[in-house]
């Protein structure tokens, strides 16, 4: 997906685990039509995949696969370590359920790599719509430790199926809240969703209690994105249905070009306009709330309400 913001190496804290998984530049999606051959994907996985991209030229192997799945490692993981079987398989069946298809894959591609020598470290995704991964949707993962589904070992894989849900649901490629809320924001909202759906209750109190007290410096000092912007929409307005709906909205209403891909980035405006619309009720207050307000943003918000007239609130 093509994506404008620097990621950063992985820290050990669990912080680390939602504000920054993702250690390597994203691939840029290729801007050709994708044949029928290349997005039949729903036979067995291959057993071998070689991969490609990046500094990433091992021969990974199947582990495991199931209807929504396919895990691979690389020669240095743990045979034993199975627990990302089910994690992974049970987290893409409720992206699937919850955001809708992503491509004619049914499945998950994730590969696993325990870095050696400080190699293959971070995680990066890979959507069905680029070719650097052979057009299937793709995380790939890579710590020096996966004995335990918690902290940063759960939380990696699930941060980087988020940027899936962000760059490729509803038939469009682009992320174009990116250049808003970075690597991570969204992230914090969709791993604890994703934790009480897949029966990680006590993985979703942690990210919760985290969240409390974490601050960041954008777009203004002391925001707490979780706390005070995605959390009360989450809560009052529909759970993961909201959160579901905003990508819709944009799918529906977004400038697009080539067909199918998000032409430029949402401003203050728009973001707080496209929310309301998934809302369901005019969200400039909780914006203040979460980010402070200024007359800049007005204008955006006012005209965003006159170009995208459907939204309704």
């Amino acid at each position: 997906m093509t994506l404008k913001i620097s990621l950063t190496l992985c820290a050990l804290a669990f912080a680390a685990v939602i504000e920054s998984s993702c250690s390597e530049t994203r691939p840029q999606r290729n801007q050709t039509q994708r044949t029928a051959a290349d997005t039949s994907k729903t036979g067995t996985p291959p057993l071998k995949w070689k991969e490609h991209w990046f500094e990433h030229d091992l021969t990974v192997s199947r582990t495991f696969y199931d209807n929504n799945a396919a895990i691979y490692y690389d020669d240095n993981m743990p045979r034993n370590i199975t627990w990302p079987n089910k994690v992974i398989s049970d987290a893409w069946a409720y992206v699937r359920k919850t955001y809708g298809s992503f491509g004619d894959s049914t499945r998950v591609y994730a590969i696993f790599h325990k870095v050696v020598d400080g190699k293959l470290g971070g995680g990066h995704p890979a959507s069905y719509f680029d070719d650097s991964h052979d057009f299937r949707n793709v995380i790939d993962c890579g710590l020096d430790d996966w004995t335990n589904p918690t902290g940063q070992q759960i939380g990696m894989p699930i941060h980087e199926l988020g940027h899936i849900v962000c760059g490729a649901s509803h038939g469009v490629k682009g992320s174009p809240s990116d250049a808003l809320w970075g690597d991570s924001k969204f992230m914090e909202i969709f791993i604890y969703d994703v934790y009480l759906h897949i029966g990680y209750e006590a993985e979703a109190a942690k990210v919760f209690a985290e969240m409390q007290s974490k601050h960041d410096n954008f777009p203004a000092a002391n925001t707490q994105w979780f706390k005070n912007w995605f959390y009360p929409i989450y809560d009052k307005h529909g759970k993961a249905a909201v959160l579901n709906k905003y990508f819709e909205l944009l799918a529906s209403y977004y400038p697009k070009k080539n067909g199918n891909e998000f032409d430029h980035d949402l401003n203050w405006g728009e973001f707080v306009h496209f929310w309301s619309g998934a809302a369901g009720i005019n969200l400039k207050t909780q914006a203040t709330t979460a980010f402070g307000w200024n007359a800049k943003w007005e204008a955006e918000f006012n005209k965003a309400r006159k170009d995208f007239p459907a939204l309704k609130y």
